[in-house]
């Protein structure tokens, strides 16, 4: 009898511990896992060098070529902007950034009424084709003068020629890109902002 009842006694074990395991067994293993360092989930969502803490953009007013006012006094203020910030001449490093600028909104459909493009001209201010119908509804803003220092100060230097920026509606410098890389990266992540947020 006692044989009887301690077999039984270990077969309920068995089935607990069994059970126990079942259970326990997916825990243990990430746990291991991810702290082992065997393996981690990529912590990065987004494809963008992200500006940290995001840079407020003084609101002054750029002129466009020629002298003319902008036409409006902020001209990051409002809406999302993608901006270039390079010599008004325009290389082919220039063009290749204006480029991806120009078929990025595009692919964002409907909500590229949402995204305006921004040309800094930090100097030589500008190539007139840039104004043709190739970058039609380009915003080319002169940002040459003395005054216009403390702007392109906020605009990270190294690695410039080749970079796309990302401005919030507030004003915010947040994000570059590599224009040279591959655009969906950066049409993803504009596609998440636009979706997000509530402004602009």
């Amino acid at each position: 009898m006692n044989t009887r009842a301690s077999h039984l006694r270990e077969r309920n074990l068995r089935t607990l511990a069994g059970l126990a395991a079942l259970f326990l067994l997916p825990l243990v293993t990430a746990f291991f896992t991810y702290y082992g360092s065997l393996w981690r989930p990529a912590r990065r969502l987004n494809h963008g060098v992200l500006i940290t803490p995001a840079r407020p953009l003084p609101p002054i007013r750029l002129p466009q070529p020629g002298g003319a006012a902008a036409a409006h006094g902020a001209p990051f203020r409002g809406t999302w902007s993608l901006v270039y910030v390079g010599n008004g001449a325009c290389d082919s490093a220039c063009r290749q950034a204006l480029y991806v600028m120009r078929q990025t909104r595009l692919a964002l459909n409907d909500d590229m009424r949402r995204l305006q493009r921004v040309f800094l001209a930090s100097g030589g201010c500008c190539a007139r084709e840039l104004l043709g119908p190739e970058q039609a509804g380009l915003e080319i803003l002169d940002a040459a003068g003395p005054a216009d220092v403390a702007l392109l100060r906020e605009f990270p230097s190294e690695g410039r020629e080749h970079s796309l920026f990302v401005v919030d509606p507030l004003g915010n410098l947040m994000m570059s890109y590599d224009a040279r890389g591959d655009p969906h990266g950066l049409l993803e992540d504009l596609k998440k902002l636009l979706k997000l947020s509530h402004i602009g």
